[in-house]
């Protein structure tokens, strides 16, 4: 029998306080996976994707922490100024770009659906396009970012299928940058020799997705216990 007590329903919207459920699973995550990402770096880069995406992922918790603002865009805000100020490399540059970008998109608005999730999104890989002057095929997080926000595009009335079928996208996308040639940042002094690995910042970025996936999933413990059994 469903644990009535402990179920729950699928978020429909994103309040300030969602996202910053999102960005401390996020931050979990990259923890969890800090090894991997290094290993990634390492085999194309100077090895420091790991240890700098969750040193800043962790100032960025202990910032919400000390003080979660009450509105999406200024959550994001604060998450773009930490990661630009803790986060060394590309990284922290081009992920402080997205989420500042992000709240930039998001304005004023208190909730955020599948949607305006989706426009704030653009804006932020517009930023990081801009930011790196890049694009898609080029062994980058971009390769996860554009197709995660393209299934976004796919799924506006639906905050769950959205965000799932984004992470699922991200994922394919990380894949997809071993058969690549990198040609921006460290990696394409490599030139063909970077062939056969995957990007570190689409790794970051899919496992980046796959918290916020997970995280409207879950949803609101304690909701109406007929909804959650239907």
């Amino acid at each position: 029998m469903t644990d009535l007590l402990s179920a729950t329903t699928p978020l429909t919207v994103l309040s300030a306080a969602d996202i910053g459920s999102w960005i401390r699973l996020a931050a979990q995550a990259v923890t969890d996976h800090t090894e991997e990402l290094t290993k990634l770096d390492a085999a194309i880069g100077d090895a420091d994707h790991g240890t700098n995406m969750r040193r800043g992922l962790a100032a960025v918790v202990t910032a919400l922490d000390e003080g979660e603002p009450d509105t999406p865009a200024a959550v994001l805000k604060k998450v773009a100024m930490t990661l630009v100020s803790q986060v060394g490399g590309a990284s922290g540059p081009l992920y402080g770009t997205f989420f500042l970008r992000m709240s930039t998109a998001v304005g004023g608005v208190t909730e955020l659906d599948a949607a305006a999730l989706a426009d704030a999104v653009e804006a932020g890989v517009d930023g990081i396009k801009a930011r790196g002057r890049g694009e898609t095929g080029e062994k980058t997080m971009l390769d996860a970012w554009c197709p995660a926000l393209s299934a976004l595009r796919e799924h506006p009335s639906s905050l769950e299928e959205a965000t799932a079928v984004a992470a699922q996208a991200a994922a394919v996308g990380r894949e997809d940058t071993r058969g690549m040639t990198a040609t921006k940042g460290r990696a394409s002094y490599l030139g063909e020799r970077s062939v056969g690995h995957l990007d570190p910042g689409a790794a970051s970025t899919a496992l980046i997705l796959r918290a916020l996936a997970q995280t409207v999933h879950d949803g609101h413990p304690g909701c109406d216990p007929g909804q959650a059994v239907r």
